[in-house]
């Protein structure tokens, strides 16, 4: 048997160690050959390909990003994109895909499903916004870069007595902004669950200062001011629809430095949380993904996505899994709500 595996969408840390699972059982296990695809769906599409043998990912358990490269193409705005996925897979004699991905990757998947192909799909963004499944692997880690930088940079606003907005990503999720900003002490945590009132931030920032401290705010990118639109650094959308968020941040500096009359800065974090290598969390995470990858396909079971429940790997349909949105439920944080701008 011969199986393929791709990394489509944004890349995470724990990429590799799921493709070194998934290479490592395959071969020992079940003794199939493992054909890595190029650079997300793009790589089927154009039968753009390379066999992966144990001496590939010897040691790649530790390294972020992905061996295979990545892309956001979508096949099915591709003119005649699935016919050529099905005719590359029929010429390599690869008979089931292994799709490593977010929703816009796994929702490929699905539709692939629906058309004819086997597909398992394995659940990667940094987000955690995927539903179906309670994490997903590369958010601990962005959690982690996030919260440093948070410790790091309140060192330096204290010394300069000033604002510090820190912008982090969560297009539609504030799962990163929580984490972070509860693990990093932050005085104000903007979601994109919930518009937020510039002068209650303001009210916070003052109240801040008042007693000689200096204030930490931490932003998803996709949060709303009441009232207002999300901050876009380009009109442009890519293949799934969508467009690049950014600049939220230097936004309400700007608004938090002319209101209060103090010195206010942003630091945007950006792709820093993508980078670098995994935490021990994610590193068995996306293991244990990649060898219930395996398990699913030799069963013959397309059509589903591994997912954590609790402590237990299970499979749920991709249709299941590509639904809806996993949002921050803002009523179960109550504890924290004085947190919410």
């Amino acid at each position: 048997m011969r199986v393929g595996v791709l990394t489509g969408g944004g890349d995470c840390p724990g990429l590799n160690a799921v493709i070194r699972a998934v290479v490592r059982k395959g071969i020992e296990v079940h003794g199939w050959e493992v054909v890595g695809f190029r650079n997300g769906w793009r790589g089927p599409v154009e039968g753009i390909s390379k066999p992966i043998g144990l001496d590939d990912v010897e040691d790649i358990l530790t390294r972020g990003g992905t061996i295979l490269g990545s892309s956001r193409t979508n096949p099915y705005k591709v003119d005649g994109g699935v016919d050529k996925i099905k005719a590359v897979l029929a010429d390599q004699g690869v008979d089931a895909l292994i799709a490593i991905g977010g929703e816009d990757t796994l929702g490929v998947a699905k539709k692939l499903t629906d058309d004819g192909v086997g597909v398992v799909g394995v659940p990667k963004t940094i987000d955690n916004d995927l539903g179906a499944t309670d994490y997903t692997f590369g958010f601990d880690t962005a959690v982690h870069i996030a919260t440093e930088s948070i410790d790091r940079l309140r060192t330096t606003a204290e010394s300069h007595h000033r604002a510090l907005v820190v912008e982090v990503m969560g297009r539609h999720a504030g799962w990163i902004a929580l984490h972070s900003g509860l693990a990093g002490g932050a005085n104000v945590i903007l979601v994109p669950e919930r518009p937020f009132s510039v002068d209650k931030v303001v009210e916070w920032v003052e109240r801040r200062f008042e007693r000689e401290y200096a204030p930490i705010i931490v932003v998803a990118e996709g949060a709303l001011p009441e009232g207002g639109d999300e901050v876009l650094l380009t009109g442009e959308k890519d293949a799934f629809g969508h467009v690049r968020l950014g600049g939220i941040g230097t936004w309400l500096a700007e608004e938090i430095a002319e209101r209060t009359g103090k010195e206010s800065r942003a630091v945007v974090l950006g792709h820093t949380q993508r980078g670098g290598t995994p935490t021990a969390y994610d590193r068995v995470l996306a293991t244990r993904f990649g060898l219930h990858a395996v398990d699913a396909v030799a069963d013959g079971d397309f059509g589903v996505m591994v997912a954590l429940r609790g402590t237990d790997i299970v499979r749920v349909k991709l249709a299941e899994a590509t639904a809806e949105l996993k949002t921050v439920p803002l009523e179960r944080y109550a504890e924290a709500e004085v947190f919410f701008g």
